[in-house]
């Protein structure tokens, strides 16, 4: 028997069950508005713009600001870092004035780094800033560098913890603290603590200063040269204690990248051994 044909509304119906089918297939499972969008609607008008403010008939005259009271500038930095230094009197004494200075580096290092080997030893080094092992440890010169450092000064027979105080050395940095990054140093640090690194050198009172890199090197010779015209020659650096022999040369962290400037170190380390064993010091350079 063959069954009835579905009537219109039966028809009507299943459609419309078809199609809610296939949105629940596609996702569409959820009402987004209580009624139906009606696309083939007009769109509604365009909402009237706001009246133009009327223009004044002249202009205004602006506003005068009241004039603020001059502030007080507070002492420089360098003036009181400066004051600070003269006024230390022993090594302890400049250590604990080099904590008392106010600068960002304190927040970003974890240990002011001070000196290491033999104060009083007859060759004083001085370096650019602590890294990341001298921070950590708050002694110069104990990371790779260093110890590349302590074998180099070692083969002209020195060490920085040598009994014998003709044949130690003292060491130390343009900065105490270590810079984020290990960035080089700043011309404003440097010159905050430049006063702190003459006081130094004249508690310590070396016969010879050994300045290791450009940084070192530019900062105490006031010049603009770099280390490659100033290395491997002998200049004259006036301090308090006064007229010292400075040798710079490459820093140790240089050598390390480029071990072809081994023998331009090589070299001074010999210029500095002569200089030792002839009680003087000369200016021609050894090329």
């Amino acid at each position: 028997m063959t069954p009835a044909p579905p009537s219109p509304a039966e028809a009507e119906t299943a459609a419309l069950l078809a199609a809610l089918r296939l949105q629940l297939d596609w996702g569409a499972d959820e009402a987004l508005a209580d009624l139906p969008l009606d696309r083939l609607a007009a769109p509604p008008p365009p909402a009237a713009l706001p009246a133009a403010a009327p223009q004044p008939s002249a202009p205004q005259a602006p506003a005068v600001r009241p004039r603020r009271a001059a502030a007080v500038l507070p002492l420089p930095a360098a003036a009181t870092a400066a004051s600070l230094a003269a006024g230390a009197h022993s090594l302890e004494a400049l250590r604990e004035a080099m904590a008392q200075v106010d600068t960002p580096l304190r927040e970003t290092a974890t240990n002011l780094v001070f000196a290491d080997g033999q104060p009083g030893a007859p060759i004083m080094l001085l370096g650019e800033a602590p890294g990341a092992d001298e921070d950590r440890q708050g002694r110069p010169f104990v990371g790779v560098s260093g110890q590349l450092l302590d074998r180099m000064l070692a083969s002209i027979g020195l060490d920085r913890h040598a009994p014998e105080m003709q044949n130690s050395f003292y060491i130390s940095n343009i900065l105490p603290w270590r810079p984020p990054g290990n960035r080089t140093p700043t011309d404003a640090e440097i010159t905050l603590f430049l006063p702190f690194v003459l006081r130094h050198i004249a508690l310590a009172r070396p016969q010879r200063l050994v300045l290791l890199g450009g940084v070192s090197a530019k900062s105490l010779l006031r010049v603009k040269d770099g280390i490659t015209r100033l290395r491997g020659r002998w200049h004259d650096l006036p301090t308090d204690a006064g007229t010292l022999p400075a040798l710079p040369t490459w820093h140790p962290a240089y050598l390390l990248r480029n071990p072809a400037a081994k023998r331009d170190s090589w070299a001074d380390l010999l210029l500095l051994r002569r200089s030792i064993e002839s009680g003087s010091h000369g200016a021609a350079r050894q090329d």
